[in-house]
C-alpha cells in the first residue's frame, strides 16, 4: 500500500476513515476499532473540548498510560489546534506537578485508577498546581472516590451542544506550523524542558518512519509512556500514517507482547533495546508462535551482539535508527541488509531527508571518520523550548543546525557510530573518555548481557569509570571482567571498579537511569578503593 502525504496527523486518520474506515486501527483491552469508528469518537471528543473552552494553541494534558482514552484525546486535540501534553502515571507528583506548573494546561484529564494504583488523588493535586484549572476529567465511569471529578460520559455529553460548523471552522483553523505537542525532556541533567513540537514537522518525520519501515501495513504493540516521543510517535503516529493497525498495552509485558503476535496479528516490535532482552529471555518466547512477526527495530540504545543474533534467528527484518526529543523522528536507520556487526556497533546511515554535520570543540567539522559532536537539520526539528529563550538558542548553532549533545563519528561504510553524551564524556588521567566505547568492549564478552559506564571523582585521575555489568554467567566477577577490558582496552579507559549486578536500573521508558547509577557510583566507589 502506498502511504498518502497529509501535513497533520488527524488528517492521516481523515484520509483512512475515507478509503478503509472498516480496517481496524487500534486495538485496545480485547476490543477493535475500525477507521471509520475511530474518526466518529475523536470527532465526539473534539466536540467535548471545544464545549469546555478549549481553543486553538491552549495546553491539554492527559495522565494516562497507553489506552484508547489517550490515543483519542491526543487525536481530538491536535484536530482543533489545541497543544497536547502526556504525563506518565508512573512519575512521582513533584515531577508531574513541575511539569503541569510550567506548560500550564487549560484542560486536564486521566485515569483515576490502575492495577490497585489510584489517581484520583494525584488529578485533584495537579489540578491545584495551576489556579484556574477546570474540574479535571476522569476517563471511564467516576467512582466515590472520583469526588471532584468530572466522568469521562458526561464530559462528551457537553459535546452535544457543538456544531458541526464550529467543529469545522476548528479544524480549517489548525496551521500546519503551529504546535502540536509538547514533550518534556527527562531531565537528567536538570530540570525538565518542554520541546515544543509542530504539526509539520510530527507528520512529515513520521511519514519518512512509515515508509522505511518493511511491513505495510504495518500492526504494532504500543506500550511505552505516552510522555515520550516513541510512545505517541514512533509506536502510534507511524502505523496511523500507514492505515495500520495500533494494539494499545498500558504497560510492558512480556508475555501480553509474545501473545499478541498470535492473537491479533501483530508483525512489528518497535522498542527500546532493554525490553527486546527481556522478551528474548523471557521462558514463553519460544514457546509462541512468533512466525507472523516481520520486523524487530530498536532505539534509544545499543542492542548487545548476542541480542542481535538471537533476533536474527527468527528471521525477521531487523532495524536500528537513532533519534531523540527534539528531532521528532529520526536521524538515521540502518540498512535493509545491515550485517550483525552494524546493528550492534552502529545506529546506521543518516536518512536523505537531513543536513548533518561532526563538529569539533572549536565549532569546525571535524575530519572524515573522527570523532565530534552531531549536529543537525532535520524536518521534525522542535520550534523551541516551552518559554524558554536561552536553552532554544544555546540548542542552535548560528546557521540554525540543532547540537544534539551527541558524539559520534561516521565510518568508511556511512554508518554512524555513537560514542557518548556530551555531559557524560569524561577526562581521566587527562583524556577525554567515552563511556560507549568502554561498554561495547564489556559486551564484547558473551557472558555480558548489557553494561553502563559512569564516572566519579578522582584524587588523582579527575575522574575514572565505573561499570556496572548485568551478566548470565555467575562465575563472572570483577576480575574476570577488568582482564577483560585489559585486553581491549588502553589503560585510562578501563574501568576502576565493575561492579555485577542482577539488572541495571531503567527509566520509565526503558533506557538506563544513568544518574541514578551515578549517585550509586559515588556511594559506593570510594576514591581510596579505586
Amino acid at each position: 500500500m502506498s502511504i498518502p502525504h497529509h501535513e497533520t496527523i488527524p488528517r492521516y486518520l481523515a484520509h483512512w476513515a475515507r478509503h478503509t474506515p472498516d480496517a481496524t486501527a487500534i486495538v485496545h483491552a480485547g476490543l477493535s476499532v475500525s477507521y471509520g469508528e475511530l474518526a466518529r469518537q475523536v470527532d465526539e471528543v473534539a466536540r467535548a473540548l471545544l464545549a469546555d473552552g478549549v481553543r486553538k494553541g491552549d495546553r491539554v494534558a492527559v495522565l494516562a498510560h497507553p489506552t484508547r482514552f489517550y490515543w483519542l484525546t491526543f487525536l481530538a486535540t491536535l484536530n482543533i489546534g489545541a497543544v497536547w501534553l502526556g504525563l506518565n502515571p508512573r512519575y512521582r507528583l513533584p515531577e508531574l506537578e513541575y511539569n503541569v506548573g510550567n506548560s500550564r494546561p487549560t484542560l486536564l484529564l486521566g485515569m483515576s485508577g490502575h492495577e490497585g494504583d489510584d489517581f484520583s488523588g494525584t488529578l485533584l493535586q495537579l489540578a491545584k498546581t495551576q489556579q484556574g484549572q477546570k474540574v479535571p476529567v476522569v476517563f471511564g465511569a467516576a467512582s466515590p472516590a472520583d469526588i471532584g471529578l468530572e466522568p469521562w460520559d458526561e464530559f462528551l455529553a457537553r459535546g452535544k451542544a457543538t456544531t458541526d460548523a464550529q467543529l469545522q471552522s476548528a479544524r480549517d483553523s489548525v496551521d500546519p506550523d503551529s504546535t502540536a505537542l509538547i514533550v518534556y525532556t527527562s531531565g537528567s541533567t536538570g530540570r525538565p524542558k518542554g520541546a515544543v513540537l509542530g504539526h509539520r514537522g510530527l507528520a512529515r518525520s513520521f511519514e519518512i518512519q512509515a515508509g522505511r519501515a518493511p511491513v505495510n501495513p504495518i500492526r504494532v504493540i504500543a506500550n511505552l509512556p505516552i510522555n515520550h516521543i516513541g510512545g505517541v510517535g514512533d509506536l502510534c503516529c507511524t502505523p496511523l500514517i500507514q492505515g495500520g493497525t495500533i494494539v494499545l498495552q498500558e504497560r510492558f509485558d512480556a508475555h501480553a507482547m509474545l501473545e499478541a503476535v498470535e492473537k491479533y496479528g501483530v508483525n512489528a516490535f518497535m522498542q527500546v533495546p532493554t525490553t527486546l532482552k527481556i522478551l528474548a529471555e523471557h521462558p514463553d518466547f519460544s514457546s509462541h508462535d512468533l512466525s507472523g512477526l516481520r520486523y524487530v527495530s530498536w532505539g534509544g540504545g545499543p542492542l548487545p551482539l548476542d541480542m542481535v543474533r538471537r533476533w536474527r534467528a527468527l528471521g525477521v527484518h531487523l532495524g536500528t535508527t537513532y533519534g531523540m526529543t527534539e528531532i521528532t523522528g529520526s536521524i538515521t536507520y540502518s540498512a535493509p541488509d545491515a550485517s550483525d556487526d552494524e546493528l550492534a556497533a552502529t545506529v546506521g546511515r543518516p536518512i536523505a531527508e537531513i543536513e548533518l554535520r561532526v563538529v569539533g570543540d572549536d565549532g569546525r567539522d571535524v575530519a572524515p571518520h573522527e570523532t565530534g559532536e552531531i549536529w543537525v537539520k532535520h524536518p521534525g526539528l522542535l520550534l523551541e523550548y516551552f518559554e524558554n529563550v536561552e536553552a532554544t538558542k544555546e540548542a542552535f548553532s548560528d546557521d540554525g543546525f540543532f547540537k544534539t549533545g551527541d558524539v559520534g563519528y561516521l565510518r568508511p561504510d556511512g554508518n554512524m557510530c555513537l560514542v557518548a553524551r556530551t555531559k557524560e564524556i569524561f577526562k581521566s588521567g587527562g583524556y577525554n573518555t567515552y563511556p560507549r566505547e568502554i561498554e561495547l568492549a564489556l559486551e564484547e564478552l558473551p557472558a555480558v548481557r548489557l553494561a553502563a559506564v559512569v564516572a566519579t571523582p578522582h584524587p588523582t585521575f579527575g575522574e575514572v569509570g565505573i561499570a556496572y555489568v548485568e551478566t548470565s554467567d555467575s562465575t563472572v566477577n570483577e576480575a574476570t571482567l577488568v582482564d577483560w577490558c585489559r585486553k581491549r582496552l588502553t589503560n585510562y579507559k578501563v574501568p576502576k571498579r565493575i561492579f555485577v549486578v542482577d539488572a541495571l536500573p531503567l527509566l520509565p521508558v526503558g533506557k538506563v537511569d544513568k544518574m541514578a547509577l551515578r549517585q550509586r557510583a559515588a556511594a559506593e566507589a570510594h576514591p581510596h578503593d579505586i
